[in-house]
């Protein structure tokens, strides 16, 4: 699909809704955002959320996950469900992720999280350089949570929802305070691997994991 800017010379991004606006006045009307969470951590799975927004929503609420508080995201979370938007998360375990590697994981949960939808979106707006493995009309954007409501909104859920899943890891593997970092190369749990060695959970692919696997893997 050519980009916006190349089909209209006078379009400008300042609008986060302007990427879907502009595709459904060209004739689709179910434009979902896709985004992931989770690809940076050494433990846990990556989270891929798919939300299609509604035309007539305050879009200006839903930003990049990343500069939001925890608090600010749970409450947009929440006012998502709500407001009864469609979405569908998807989620690849890091035992997948060890044998995917962790782009082709980000993608199937992806594709995972679109499946998840009630109804099927006639175009995927997707954040970063590549496109999910779906036969469905698509547009990627780089930077896309900063871009597009739609990709902020499925970032803020997925980011809500992996966060939510490694808190309940902390409570099986205490060790590690999953609920502090959630998986990310912190230099507390960096120091955690080293002192107790992996998990179950923990990324066996991912260099600051593998250098420990072979006396200290439980």
């Amino acid at each position: 699909m050519p980009s916006l800017q190349s089909l209209f010379p006078g379009f400008v991004e300042t609008d986060t809704f302007s990427f879907e606006r502009e595709l459904i006045r060209q004739g689709y009307s179910l434009v979902a955002g896709v985004d992931e969470a989770g690809r940076g951590p050494l433990a846990g799975p990556v989270v891929a959320a798919c939300v299609i927004l509604p035309p007539d929503c305050e879009f200006k609420h839903f930003r990049d996950s990343k500069k939001l508080s925890d608090p600010a995201r749970r409450k947009i979370r929440s006012k998502l469900m709500q407001m009864g938007v469609n979405f569908g998360v998807g989620m690849v375990s890091e035992s997948d992720i060890d044998r995917l590697n962790i782009l082709q994981a980000s993608l199937l949960a992806m594709k995972k999280a679109v499946a998840e939808l009630t109804v099927q979106p006639e175009c995927l707006l997707v954040d970063g350089k590549f496109k999910v493995p779906l036969p469905i009309q698509q547009q990627v954007l780089v930077k896309g949570d900063s871009r597009s409501s739609s990709i902020a909104a499925a970032s803020i859920i997925a980011k809500v929802v992996r966060d939510e899943l490694m808190e309940e890891y902390h409570q099986q593997f205490p060790l590690y305070n999953f609920h502090k970092h959630k998986g990310y190369p912190t230099r507390e749990h960096r120091s955690l691997i080293r002192k107790h060695g992996p998990c179950r959970i923990h990324r066996k692919s991912f260099k600051g994991v593998r250098e420990y696997l072979p006396s200290h893997t439980k």
